[in-house]
């Protein structure tokens, strides 16, 4: 049984900096990607960034380019997101997720549905 929990969430000032942490187990870490997603209240879950095996390969949505920085340390299964400068439209319940496919197309990890495993979400508020 695959389990991912979240943690690193918290308030923070417009501006300022958190690293989430998603620790991983249930199976070997290194062979699949990882992904962060979000959901703000009364907004549909979105896509953060997604990370391939190895950490060689990333993607970010356009709203957190350039600010956000995803990272795994397969040593450790925990995978991170590093975000900085912060804004309020990031407040959010960050969640960390799993596939349990590997895909051969690195875009399809954009996608909620490519995603058979979810932590329980840790909440993240950006005061203005």
């Amino acid at each position: 049984q695959v389990q991912l929990v979240e943690s690193g969430g918290g308030l923070v000032q417009a501006g300022g900096s958190l690293r989430l942490s998603c620790a991983a187990s249930g199976r070997t870490f290194n062979n699949y990607a990882m992904g962060w997603f979000r959901q703000a209240p009364g907004k549909e879950r979105e896509f953060v960034a997604t990370i391939n095996r190895s950490g060689g390969s990333t993607l970010y949505a356009d709203s957190v380019k350039g600010r956000f920085t995803i990272s795994r340390d397969n040593a450790k299964n925990t995978v991170y997101l590093h975000m900085n400068s912060l804004k309020p439209e990031d407040t959010a319940v960050y969640y960390c997720a799993a596939p349990n496919i590997v895909y051969s197309r690195g875009s399809h990890y954009s996608n909620d549905w490519a995603y058979a495993y979810w932590g329980q979400g840790t909440q993240v508020t950006v005061s203005s």
